[in-house]
């Protein structure tokens, strides 16, 4: 199992496992901020669909706020993962102060990343939402619970790597999983890359200034040297 040389050339691969989607006036596809969206780029190109992008923020818990309890999604939409808030005992208040200060953030980075440009209609409309990789897939769970709540025709989540177990239980809330490679032992996502370096928030912009513009053609398929 080779590795992906960036999130890019993932993207480029990502698109063959959904080129039966391409073309459809009915598809749009997202991208999670931030990894997320330069694959989300490369399957937009590939398939001529329309992109957007999706902030999602997680609610860390208290005092260990790698862990998550919970997470935001655009729409307002919330995720709590109550087992995580009974084991560490997590108060209403806790809970509610750091949605404040996670919405706050969710909607300075939906500027910042969309400027003056509307979200991307779903309604009625195939989406497929991409990340970089899914792991606990509680970020994803977040996603698809916000597009739900916009009555969207069908979502299919789609990333170049995912832990298997989670992919099985995304199939329970989205109507399909696609992706590349399933691991086992899964370890990581960064693992399946050689660079993983952050996405800045200037290159989630860029490329969605650029696909907005719709003037760029397919890509080609690209050979990277590793």
């Amino acid at each position: 199992m080779k590795r992906f040389f960036n999130r890019r050339e993932a993207g480029i691969e990502l698109a063959e496992k959904l080129g039966h989607y391409a073309g459809r006036r009915d598809v749009v596809v997202l991208g999670l901020a931030r990894g997320g969206v330069p694959v989300a780029f490369e399957v937009a190109r590939a398939l001529h669909a329309p992109l957007d992008v999706l902030v999602v923020r997680k609610l860390g818990a208290p005092g260990h706020e790698e862990l998550a309890m919970g997470a935001l999604a655009t729409g307002r939409i919330r995720v709590l993962n109550p087992e995580v808030i009974q084991l560490l005992g997590v108060t209403t208040d806790d809970i509610e102060r750091e949605t404040a200060l996670e919405q706050r953030e969710l909607e300075r980075r939906e500027h910042m990343y969309r400027g003056n440009r509307s979200p991307v209609n779903v309604n009625g409309r195939t989406v497929i939402v991409v990340d970089d990789g899914l792991a606990t897939g509680s970020t994803m769970h977040a996603a698809v619970t916000a597009l739900r709540k916009q009555h969207t025709a069908e979502i299919i989540v789609a990333a170049p790597v995912v832990a298997g177990e989670t992919c099985k239980y995304l199939r329970t809330v989205a109507d399909a999983c696609k992706y590349i490679y399933a691991p086992e032992p899964f370890y990581g996502v960064g693992l399946w890359y050689e660079d993983f370096s952050p996405t800045s928030d200037a290159e989630v912009r860029s490329l969605l200034e650029t696909a907005a513009r719709n003037t760029l053609p397919v890509t080609p398929r690209l050979t990277y040297q590793h």
